[in-house]
């Protein structure tokens, strides 16, 4: 079975992302919330999880849940949706889960926050398979490439 995974990340030039000030120490990182109109009740809690372990283990921020936090992160799951991603021989041979979560960054300490960037990301998989067992097979993966693609749109200067 052939599978391409999509990812798309909007940003603008302007939203280019410094390195952590040293003067930056702490963190707050909100539970992550579903506003989408689907949800896997187990997306938002494992994707929060692994977020705050990643942040702690690869920066110098220490989390925090102190209104008073240098910096503080909210995101939102806005969109979880199936769609068609692949056709063979005039039937639907791939399906894609789309996941989409919404990161934004205040940064108290330099009294600003930046604007919300929303990061998305496709997930194909066979479509003679249910969207649970889907979803159950695709949870792991889905959780490490959101994560890494939020941290990257957070920490990394680019």
């Amino acid at each position: 079975m052939f599978s391409y995974s999509g990812c798309k990340v909007q940003y603008g030039f302007h939203e280019k992302k410094p390195a952590i000030p040293d003067s930056i120490k702490t963190v707050k990182i909100n539970t992550i919330e579903n506003h989408a109109a689907y949800t896997n009740p187990q997306l938002a809690p494992r994707l929060t999880e692994r977020l705050r372990q990643k942040i702690v283990g690869q920066t110098h921020l220490s989390q925090t849940n102190s209104d008073n936090a240098d910096w503080e992160i909210t995101a939102s799951i806005t969109d979880y949706s199936v769609s068609t991603s692949g056709i063979s021989d005039k039937a639907v041979s791939t399906n894609r889960l789309t996941v989409g979560v919404q990161v934004t960054l205040n940064r108290r300490k330099e009294n600003k926050q930046d604007d919300p960037v929303t990061i998305t990301h496709g997930f194909d998989f066979d479509s003679r398979k249910t969207l649970q067992t889907a979803e159950n097979e695709l949870l792991d993966e889905i959780i490490k490439q959101m994560t890494d693609e939020i941290f990257n749109n957070l920490f990394s200067n680019w």
